[in-house]
């Protein structure tokens, strides 16, 4: 036993007394902080794009899932060739119609692998939001500050105006 580690004795605690390091303990890393340090990489994160292109990818392709599902069911209920082509046509253009008018996309569906849906979910639960609150679209962060210490030193530019025109007709008599 050395520094003050360890069990004094291990009569009646169960084990052997052999000191092991705890593998599961986290240390902590100097060189790699988990938030940015400087405040201009804060303002420049913004929030994740969706790929529009994916996006619209993936809605063609369960278009196509429920198209092939539904000529799947046909043809094991022995429906002639044509009627099948005729039918899945009709529900390809329908399906394709409801998404150009587009849908709100539920989050609590989506998986964790499904980025670009999430981030768009992400956004338009953003701009819901956004509206709810009255919020404009090109508000910045912090900007309220801004135009508060604008103010601020407009009114004292003012005051000393005013003061050295007090001042000069002081002294000019």
């Amino acid at each position: 036993m050395s520094s003050n580690v360890g069990l004094s004795t291990p009569r009646g605690s169960g084990t052997s007394g052999y000191v092991q390091r705890n593998l599961s303990h986290l240390r902590p890393r100097d060189n790699i902080a988990p938030y940015p340090k400087d405040y201009d990489s804060i303002k420049a994160h913004k929030q994740r794009q969706p790929d529009k292109e994916i996006l619209e990818h993936d809605r063609k392709r369960e278009v196509e899932v429920k198209c092939f599902e539904l000529r799947d069911k046909l043809e094991d209920e022995e429906v002639d060739e044509e009627e099948i082509e005729a039918r899945v046509d009709e529900m390809r253009k329908r399906l394709l119609g409801e998404m150009k008018t587009g849908g709100r996309i539920d989050p609590r569906g989506l998986k964790p692998h499904q980025v670009h849906e999430l981030a768009a979910a992400k956004l338009a639960e953003s701009e819901r939001l956004r509206n709810a609150l009255g919020i404009s679209a090109d508000y910045e962060e912090g900007s309220h500050w801004r135009k508060q210490g604008e103010e601020k030193e407009r009114r004292r530019e003012q005051r000393e105006n005013e003061y050295a025109r007090a001042k000069g007709r002081e002294s000019s008599p």
